[in-house]
């Protein structure tokens, strides 16, 4: 415990110090064997709607892609309710009598759809995923993933894609009975509540789809519950929630990124630590769960990507401080 805590304390000093090279840091939370052990928090920036403020344990702060594999939870949900098969074909009606019928649900988790979609942030480059949350398919955010080409055989390239987690969110509502409210009385009575993350609050679309890919707010103690609840492979309380073993299918690989991590099944995996899995977030968000150190650990913040390596160092120091005991 002494090398985590001292890890996380010199981490900690890198990362709240002002001008920090990564960006800003606003939550780093550290828990091991279900209790937080250390836990630090920033202030926001300022913007034009007005002056930063401190954030404190309170404060919920955006998921962006780390609701990714908030998805993949509710999704085991559904499939331990025997309402969805992840090896069928993705039930999306306008892939009927197309050759995107192909396509299995398996096949969306880990981003092999063989659907064109380019995950860029950038403003002034091509970006569906700009397009979907901002532009021509915020108000259908599935509906515009969907209608993408199908440029490669499913199952056989790897493209992370926001798009495809719309689309496996809007498959969800669909064997739920559709709408926004059945979607949000799921999430709530099956997966916030009974974890305890009462803060967390999930966007939705004018569609009434859950914007998966992106939209869930949270308290870092709460994003750190949802760490913890994969962490004990679904079980909260002595009840199972999740199929058994459905953190294994997270945590599954499927493929190298170049960014130096690898992608399982709507969860991130970090090669130099076998069986660390993770939910990563643009600019910097993370919930890392290591299950054979009982380890959870939760990043917020504001990193931009040419900046993020030095965060990632920091997260890593951490990590590896709990595999050295």
């Amino acid at each position: 415990m002494t090398h985590l805590l001292d890890a996380a304390g010199a981490a900690a000093d890198v990362l709240f110090a002002d001008g920090a090279t990564h960006g800003r840091s606003l939550a780093l939370l550290v828990q091991q064997g279900g209790e937080v052990v250390f836990e630090r928090y920033g202030t926001q920036p300022d913007t034009l709607f007005g002056p930063g403020s401190p954030v404190d344990a309170n404060t919920t702060l955006i998921s962006w892609s780390m609701a990714k594999s908030i998805t993949h939870a509710a999704l085991g949900m559904a499939v331990l309710d025997g309402l969805l098969d992840v090896n069928a074909p993705a039930p999306v009606p306008e892939w009927q009598g197309t050759d995107k019928a192909a396509i299995t649900l398996l096949q969306l988790l880990e981003m092999r759809s063989g659907l064109e979609f380019v995950e860029d942030y950038v403003d002034d480059s091509v970006s569906h995923c700009i397009e979907m949350l901002f532009g021509a398919g915020v108000a259908d955010t599935a509906a515009y993933a969907a209608s993408q080409r199908l440029i490669h055989v499913p199952g056989e390239v790897f493209n992370y894609s926001s798009g495809t987690t719309n689309i496996v969110s809007r498959i969800l509502g669909a064997s739920l009975g559709g709408g926004q409210e059945a979607m949000e009385h799921f999430l709530r009575t099956r997966l916030f509540e009974p974890l305890g993350m009462h803060s967390a609050v999930p966007k939705f679309d004018d569609a009434g789809t859950f914007i998966g890919s992106s939209y869930v707010y949270a308290t870092a103690n709460d994003f750190a519950r949802f760490g913890q609840f994969y962490l004990d492979d679904g079980v909260v309380d002595g009840v199972r929630l999740l199929p058994e073993g459905w953190r294994e299918h997270a945590r599954t690989w499927s493929a190298h990124d170049p960014d130096g991590f690898d992608y399982g099944r709507h969860w991130w995996l970090w090669p130099e630590f076998p069986g660390v899995f993770a939910a990563h977030g643009y600019e910097g968000q993370y919930t890392v769960v290591w299950p054979e150190r009982g380890l959870v650990l939760v990043h917020l913040g504001k990193s931009p990507y040419d900046q993020r390596q030095a965060l990632n160092e920091q997260l890593r120091s951490i990590v590896a401080a709990a595999a050295a005991g």
